[in-house]
């Protein structure tokens, strides 16, 4: 864990290619700062319909750890949000969730 969902206003979505520079930066940025293992990121994006509020949502869930000080979440979300104004220009709220290993049950 972490996982990372983008809800993303249907008309903006990015191109493909965007979404895969994204993505590939988004994992660099878990590994690096979170620390997470590679197997362990999940990274999705949905397209919706848009009621109101910014163009894009990020929905981070991630496993609490020692580690995971908010200064260092805080440095993940400065350049999580850089990384999403670099490759798809959209003003996203990004919400972080965090959860106690012992909380979470979860297969494969």
């Amino acid at each position: 864990m972490p996982n990372l969902t983008f809800y993303i206003r249907q008309d903006q979505m990015p191109a493909a290619q965007s979404l895969d520079r994204l993505t590939a930066r988004c994992a660099q940025l878990c590994t690096k700062i979170l620390e997470a293992l590679p197997e362990n990121i999940h990274i999705i994006y949905v397209a919706v319909g848009h009621g109101t509020g910014h163009p894009a949502f990020v929905d981070i869930r991630y496993r609490m750890s020692a580690n995971r000080t908010p200064a260092v979440l805080e440095e993940f979300m400065q350049q999580l949000d850089k990384a999403i104004q670099d490759h798809t220009g959209l003003l996203t709220r990004i919400r972080c969730f965090a959860y106690a290993a012992q909380s979470i049950s979860a297969r494969h």
